[in-house]
């Protein structure tokens, strides 16, 4: 699902655990901020600390939950204390795990050769998008960059690009991928955890600027 020329690539920023870092990153200009409930993940927090930092976002800025292979009772924790999240689901889950939820959510792909996205994406035909990261060993990309040519045309969902960026590169995977969305998380850290403000101020703005670049080259 290709976007228009004009289109303006939201952003989102994930992994935020503390107040100033939620604050700084809307500064920013992103469109959604994105909570860990993953124990295993240096950014992890539990679904009440999430739900002290969602209620910080003002109106139209989204929270996004991630979630991997969660219990039915952290799921439900979850949506409790953010009950106007979006899913994303970044494990093993199955397309009925992901509607068992009964909520919106996203669909995390993790990319190396041979996976078939096209097929990856029609067996979640309810999904808002499917996000595509880099493969490594356990869940999340690890700051790593996936190769972008691997990504086919005709994406029956908007793609949400994830994976290693950051403000050098994000621009490029803007112009070559023309996503829906980027999704970045240890691009703008200064730490596991703990974001820069000025790297993500300098991120959005990079997007920003590829998209100004495309529309000035359709």
């Amino acid at each position: 699902m290709q976007p228009s020329p004009s289109h303006r690539t939201r952003i989102k920023i994930c992994g935020l655990t503390r107040e100033a870092d939620v604050d700084a990153a809307v500064d920013a200009g992103a469109d959604a901020i994105g909570f860990v409930l993953y124990e295993k993940s240096p950014r992890h927090v539990d679904a009440r600390r999430a739900g002290e930092l969602a209620r910080r976002l003002p109106p139209f800025v989204t929270p996004v939950v991630l979630l991997v292979n969660a219990s039915a009772a952290l799921t439900a924790q979850a949506l409790d204390a953010v009950p106007h999240a979006l899913l994303q689901f970044h494990g093993d889950e199955t397309p009925q795990d992901c509607l068992a939820a009964g909520r919106p959510y996203i669909r995390a792909a993790r990319m190396a050769p041979g996976f078939d996205l096209l097929d990856f994406a029609l067996s979640h035909p309810t999904a808002q998008a499917i996000l595509v990261d880099a493969h490594v060993d356990g869940y999340g990309g690890g700051g790593q960059v996936f190769d972008w040519s691997m990504l086919p045309q005709g994406l029956s969902r908007p793609l949400v690009l994830s994976g290693g960026l950051h403000v050098g590169n994000v621009e490029e995977g803007v112009r070559r991928v023309r996503p829906w969305a980027v999704d970045v998380s240890s691009g703008v850290e200064a730490a596991k955890g703990i974001k820069d403000a000025e790297r993500m101020r300098q991120f959005c703005a990079a997007v920003r600027a590829a998209d100004r670049r495309c529309a000035e080259a359709a």
